[in-house]
């Protein structure tokens, strides 16, 4: 039983990633956070940030009132920078790897389970579909693939050259664990904020000129690298250069492409070099 929310969870990700209809989303929603506040991982505060997304949601889908719509998008984003921060009290997030070496080179590696931060992609995906535009498979696929190349090898390039990374092969036990974790909860969540609604959005308040479309990629690309600040300046380096890569997966290819181009990098990175990154002494 503990484990149904996080089941719920990842199954309501992957098909908002998929874009299912929105009442199956809903309803796999509906389980995991009930089932959470259930079993105890959610406490009542939890309630505050998770009704102003749900009022906010219903509000821009409904409101004519352009005043409204942007009172909606500021809270959002208000609450947004709260759950990307784990700043907002009531949520239990659970911790399933603790201080972990994968290699004897590397830094201690933690890792949680976050009820609040895929609250942010639900949000998006739900209360803003345009995030999400209809692209073909095959288009997907390709932008996916080739933009994971290239923006893997550029930053994994720059770590092993800065001395931040080493070539370490390895496929710890919990490796399942964390890809579902980094593709389905964290590289979602950051997609869909950063390159569907700050770089899309950016694009359609302009009306898609292609201008517009450019300087909504370099400022998501430039604010995804600023939230690594706390790993230093090389991190905010390399997480821009991410960014612009998984920007430009995005105008070719979707939401998903990007995701995938993001989860692709993260992939490389954690199974063939060093991870998170070479102990600093």
């Amino acid at each position: 039983m503990q484990a149904l929310p996080w089941v719920a969870i990842f199954l309501a990700a992957a098909l908002a990633i998929a874009r299912v209809p929105r009442a199956i989303i809903l309803g796999m929603l509906a389980i995991a956070y009930a089932s959470a506040f259930a079993l105890g991982q959610l406490e009542a505060l939890a309630l505050i940030p998770i009704a102003l997304l749900v009022g906010t949601g219903l509000l821009l889908r409904h409101a004519a009132s352009p005043a409204m719509r942007l009172l909606c998008n500021f809270v959002f984003v208000a609450v947004a920078i709260g759950l990307f921060q784990h700043k907002l009290p009531g949520f239990h997030n659970l911790e399933v790897i603790h201080a972990e070496r994968f290699t004897p080179d590397a830094a201690p590696f933690t890792m949680y389970l976050n009820f609040d931060k895929p609250l942010i992609g639900f949000w998006l995906v739900l209360a803003c579909p345009w995030i999400v535009p209809h692209e073909a498979w095959r288009r997907r696929a390709v932008a996916a693939l080739v933009a994971c190349a290239a923006t893997s090898f550029v930053c994994l390039t720059i770590g092993f050259v800065a001395g931040s990374i080493a070539w370490a092969p390895k496929w710890p036990h919990l490796a399942w664990l964390w890809a579902l974790n980094n593709l389905l909860l964290v590289a979602f969540a950051e997609e869909a904020f950063f390159r569907g609604y700050v770089q899309g959005g950016i694009g359609r308040l302009a009306g898609g000129r292609s201008n517009a479309q450019w300087v909504g990629l370099v400022v998501g690309a430039v604010l995804f690298g600023a939230l690594h600040f706390q790993g230093g300046a090389l991190l905010v380096v390399v997480a821009g250069l991410a960014g612009l890569g998984a920007g430009l997966a995005y105008r070719a290819g979707g939401l998903q492409a990007a995701v995938l181009t993001h989860f692709g990098l993260n992939l490389i990175h954690f199974g063939l070099f060093t991870y998170p990154f070479i102990a600093r002494t």
